[in-house]
């Protein structure tokens, strides 16, 4: 009996020794995995920086290329085209022969009109002879008053008659000069409209051929009406510099002056139309062409420029993330001025030399840890981003 209480005891305290060591060797471990804290891993990001630097202010439309001249060479008289004398597309100055007439018919009628002057100043001359004569017999009293006043009258008769000779000998030097076709204007000639050898009237309602003024050329644009009192303040210090980009934005076309602001409002659309010039020396602007319009209308001094990519928009506006000093992100609401050339001129909200996220916004929240790549891993960045916008 004594030997049975005696190991009774001692299972007990074996038993609870396994379990004291079981619970401090898992309960324990568990309870302190439980409360340690969970690392949430940074985000890749690319990063710019806030630039202070000039910064042009521009006002942006869209705008239609107008020839400054457009002139169809028309005949002023009907006849036999006998020689074209431009090719199609040639550059051409004022008084170049573009097509002549057959001049035959109107070379005659001026010859004829010749002829009938050089006949009746014959009988001028034979007129004043004999008034000569008569008036002199006159004096001695061999002729009569009447006489030499019929003289005189036969003679300023003849006078007109020269004077009118003179007038149609003049309208038919102008019918002939009609024969030959030129150009009234510089500029570049478009597509013939009659060949050689047909005839050509004064009604013919295409007439040989268009020739459309290009060095300068002139540009039509609207900007809103609101624009309009910031416009002409500054046009009164000056002349405005306008430049024109094709229509994706990446080619710089001219650049040219502002040269009339139109003197009525478009009520249907609310905007204001202007007028540009260019020199356009290289023909990079073309009659019809559409262009997207940047007006110059201030330059900024220090102005806060970041890439346009940098800038997001939220319900409450545009806003950017920052990148604080713990390497952590910071949402900061921006006013943005303008986006140009693929930068955004900032108005408030950010400080020069700021960095701020360019690519990656999508995966930040505020507070985020970040990491800025660079070099390569930022490039591939980039291209990773644009392939994962594009995904719909």
């Amino acid at each position: 009996m004594m030997k049975l209480r005696i190991v009774v005891p001692a299972a007990l305290l074996i038993a609870v020794g396994a379990a004291g060591a079981l619970y401090f060797r898992h309960g324990y471990s568990l309870d302190k995995v439980a409360v340690s804290p969970v690392t949430v891993p940074a985000v890749p990001v690319v990063a710019g920086r806030v630039n202070s630097h000039e910064v042009p202010i521009y006002l942006q439309g869209v705008g239609t290329v107008i020839a400054y001249n457009t002139v169809v060479v028309r005949s002023q008289i009907q006849g036999q085209l006998t020689q074209i004398a431009f090719i199609e597309g040639q550059t051409v100055k004022p008084g170049d022969l573009l097509a002549q007439i057959d001049p035959s018919p109107y070379q005659a009628q001026r010859d004829q009109m010749i002829a009938n002057r050089d006949r009746d100043q014959a009988q001028l001359t034979n007129a004043l002879a004999n008034l000569a004569r008569y008036t002199d017999l006159q004096g001695r009293g061999f002729a009569s008053q009447q006489l030499s006043d019929t003289q005189k009258a036969q003679v300023a008769q003849l006078q007109s008659a020269i004077k009118a000779d003179e007038a149609l000998i003049e309208q038919a030097s102008v019918q002939l000069s009609y024969t030959r076709l030129t150009s009234p204007i510089p500029g570049i000639t478009g597509v013939r409209q009659i060949d050689i050898g047909n005839i050509i009237h004064p009604t013919d309602p295409n007439g040989l051929v268009v020739v459309t003024q290009v060095e300068p050329i002139s540009l039509i644009f609207t900007l809103p009406q609101l624009e309009l009192p910031k416009i002409l303040e500054e046009m009164a210090k000056g002349p405005l510099t306008v430049i024109a980009f094709s229509q994706d934005d990446k080619i710089k076309l001219d650049e040219g002056k502002l040269r009339l602001v139109n003197n009525q409002i478009l009520q249907t659309t609310g905007t204001a139309q202007l007028k540009a010039e260019f020199a356009n020396t290289a023909h990079r602007l073309w009659p019809g062409q559409l262009v997207n319009v940047r007006l110059l209308i201030d330059t900024r001094k220090d102005g806060l420029t970041i890439p346009a990519a940098a800038v997001q928009q939220g319900q409450n506006g545009s806003y950017v993330y920052v990148i604080a000093p713990g390497e952590t992100a910071e949402l900061r609401p921006v006013t943005v001025t303008q986006i140009s050339q693929g930068e955004a001129l900032i108005d408030t909200g950010l400080k020069a030399n700021e960095t701020v996220v360019v690519d990656g916004q999508y995966r930040l929240q505020a507070g985020s840890p970040v990491q800025i790549l660079h070099g390569k891993a930022a490039r591939e960045a980039d291209l990773q981003s644009a392939v994962e916008k594009a995904i719909p």
